[in-house]
């Protein structure tokens, strides 16, 4: 029985981070919509209102604090993917030897 339950810990483990990263996702979008709408109020804001200020402090500050709160789930969420990893870089130089090689031996053919 234990043999079965050490088989299923890496899918358990997979199919948590899968769900940190879904619930990542929905956050980011989530802060795109509230970034959206607080960024609107601004624009609208009526600086004749004597409680100008405060909500243009208060909007500004609340996309400070949720811009720094996603940019550090991403990088819990998705910590070792980024858009340039090394096993990327690895595969593109690859290709490009790979493609060199190929124009090198055609070329006298």
């Amino acid at each position: 029985m234990r043999t079965k339950k050490n088989n299923n810990a890496p899918y358990l483990k997979a199919k948590e981070r899968v769900r940190h990263v879904k619930i990542f996702y929905l956050h980011l979008v989530g802060y795109i919509i509230a970034v959206g709408l607080m960024l609107y109020n601004i624009y609208i804001l009526d600086y004749s209102n004597p409680h100008a200020d405060f909500f243009l402090w208060f909007n500004s500050v609340m996309i400070l604090a949720w811009t720094v709160f996603i940019v550090l789930h991403r990088r819990w969420a998705l910590s070792g993917k980024t858009f340039f990893s090394k096993s990327w870089e690895n595969k593109k130089a690859k290709e490009f030897l790979e493609k060199q090689n190929k124009e090198e031996t055609t070329i006298w053919e």
